[in-house]
């Protein structure tokens, strides 16, 4: 990796860092309670699009503390879940403990996982918020494509960039932000997604906004066909002061639905070998 990209990546893990004890705080987001109860934390979309991993290596990378991993676990999946967050895989690693579901945990920046975790899996897994830390989806996707068997797949469901672009102006939804990457964005406050009112030592993110096509390429440019994209008119937080939550837990703009705001996508790794 370049200096800058140090630099950067350095900054995000000092913040993620300190967002971990911001989250298990916020209880609105992230219901450590009732995981400990034994809800799970996965949505509709992602258990019905990954289909039955029981029995099936799943590999979750940006796992956080891990309650989506624990949870995929506790579907029958041999887990392993990845993040550059030390405190986040103490904390990923003592929920395993205390729920008595097994999982294997690393800490280690996705870049550098080829180097600490050896294998194969069936499934590569990663959702919700984690493209806009990647500066290289090149490199990532190598990651990805390193760690797929023969015949397995790669699913992630994410906000959706198109979503990204809009922004709520005196009651207007207007087109405020660029969809290509110019990145890194650079911003410096206090808060989360999971509580705004947090106040941090770690003020600093650096961001990058992703568009469709560079996503896709990327793993299309490591030998990965694409299965499918899905493409749908909400997502899972409040990220516009428009956005109404509805029954299923799913935030939408209050009667609208002809913008995209989350897409999931499946790839797979083909079963012919380099000779």
């Amino acid at each position: 990796m370049s200096a800058a990209m140090d630099t950067w990546l350095e900054a995000n893990r000092a913040l993620w860092d300190e967002l971990v004890g911001v989250h298990i705080r916020a209880r609105g987001t992230y219901d450590i309670d009732g995981f400990r109860a034994g809800s799970s934390t996965l949505r509709a979309v992602e258990v019905d699009e990954v289909g039955d991993v029981q029995g099936k290596r799943l590999l979750h990378l940006q796992c956080h503390f891990g309650m989506d991993t624990l949870s995929w676990a506790r579907r029958g999946a041999q887990v392993v879940g990845a993040d550059f967050s030390s405190e986040a895989i103490s904390l990923a690693r003592q929920l395993s403990a205390e729920v008595a579901v097994p999982a294997d945990f690393v800490c280690s920046n996705i870049y550098e996982l080829p180097g600490k975790l050896e294998g194969e899996f069936d499934i590569v897994f990663t959702s919700h918020g984690i493209l806009c830390w990647l500066p290289d989806l090149h490199g990532w996707a190598e990651v990805i494509a390193h760690f797929l068997a023969p015949g397995a797949f790669f699913y992630i469901v994410e906000q959706h960039p198109a979503g990204n672009v809009f922004t709520d102006r005196d009651g207007e939804l207007v087109a405020g932000e660029p969809y290509f990457d110019v990145g890194p964005f650079v911003e410096t406050s206090d808060g989360s997604y999971a509580d705004r009112t947090a106040v941090l030592q770690n003020k600093t993110s650096h961001e990058w906004q992703h568009p469709l096509s560079d996503i896709i390429n990327a793993l299309i440019g490591v030998g990965l066909r694409i299965e499918f994209l899905h493409e749908f008119p909400f997502c899972m937080f409040q990220k516009l002061p428009s956005m109404v939550k509805g029954d299923d837990g799913w935030w939408r703009l209050a009667g609208r639905d002809e913008l995209p705001f989350l897409f999931s996508l499946k790839a797979s790794k083909s079963w012919r070998t380099s000779t």
